[in-house]
């Protein structure tokens, strides 16, 4: 298959031929992690700039551990001591960054859209690294290439989604993406934080944890938003972990083989337990490093990398 994309933005608009691309494609490059000098020229001279609007730790290392071990030069703009503090504006940072030689921009924005409206003012490539509750891209393809690498594929899978379904973008990117890989998504949590209306996505509304669980190969649990608590939209956090928190009595509910995914930062005690988190069933961890190979891959596809990083 041959990638004519310039931009990721979203697996909304993405195909499930698509998709498979992409991990096929980080497949061949996460054996970089095997070998004794975790570099490869593929990227060499091409120039990578993260431009973060919102807090990271996983996502903005993820992307500038795969740029480098791509050969990419990585650049990270961070908005509190660059210009945006003298009211400088997304679209004049973008062209402003275009200008001084980036082949890559990637953006972490609190507003919904942003991504999209920065890939149409330049013509160098732009990635999406989580845009307010609209989509997280890479996210929910690392948690596709997990799933894919332990189950062998999504087609028959029943994937339970748990938490605030309401402002999670993890969780939207990543119904977009199962749903079309053949995948059965269940998405559960309080009646406030899963608005039915996301059925029409292709998933099944579930508020009960326990019946939600039953039979489950992959259970995808997300940070609770406990900034979010003074908007009242539940009682309280222990009402909140008591109903729709990951146990091991709970755990038991699921497949015996069942996958445990968090995509992290986790609130332990919260929505999941400490025992489930560090368990067997437990592929938090493996979620982490295989995001450094699918964001390979994406910077691989989107600049034209050389043969040579897969031979």
């Amino acid at each position: 298959m041959v990638w004519r994309r310039k931009d990721l933005l979203g697996l909304r608009n993405l195909s499930a031929a698509e998709i498979e691309h992409i991990l096929d494609t980080a497949v061949r490059l996460k054996t970089i992690f095997d070998r004794p000098i975790r570099k490869v020229p593929a990227l060499r001279s091409k120039a990578v700039f993260t431009l973060f609007y919102e807090a990271s730790t996983r996502t903005r290392s993820s992307f500038d551990t795969a740029a480098k071990m791509l050969s990419a030069d990585t650049y990270a703009i961070s908005p509190p001591t660059s210009s945006v503090t003298k009211g400088e504006g997304l679209m004049d940072t973008v062209l402003n960054l275009e200008a001084v030689g980036a082949d890559a921009i990637i953006i972490r924005h609190s507003c919904a859209g942003a991504p999209e409206l920065a890939a149409e003012a330049v013509g160098c490539s732009v990635l999406n690294a989580g845009d307010g509750m609209h989509e997280h891209p890479t996210q929910a393809l690392l948690d596709m290439f997990t799933i894919r690498d332990k189950k062998g594929g999504f087609k028959g899978l029943k994937v339970v989604i748990i938490g605030d379904i309401l402002h999670s973008r993890v969780a939207k990117s990543n119904v977009w993406g199962l749903c079309k890989c053949g995948a059965e998504v269940v998405l559960c949590g309080p009646p406030t934080l899963l608005p039915p209306e996301l059925a029409a996505m292709g998933a099944t509304i579930e508020y009960d944890l326990d019946r939600a669980l039953e039979d489950a190969d992959v259970i995808n649990v997300l940070r609770l938003q406990v900034e979010r608590q003074a908007r009242g939209l539940f009682p309280t956090i222990e009402e909140y972990s008591y109903y729709y928190g990951v146990n091991m009595d709970r755990l038991q509910r699921a497949k015996p083989d069942a996958l445990l995914m968090h995509p992290g930062p986790m609130n332990r005690g919260v929505e999941i337990r400490g025992d489930v988190a560090d368990g067997e069933r437990s592929v938090i961890l493996e979620q982490v490093r295989n995001g450094v190979a699918v964001r390979m891959a994406l910077l691989y596809l989107l600049l034209g990398g050389a043969e040579i990083a897969v031979d």
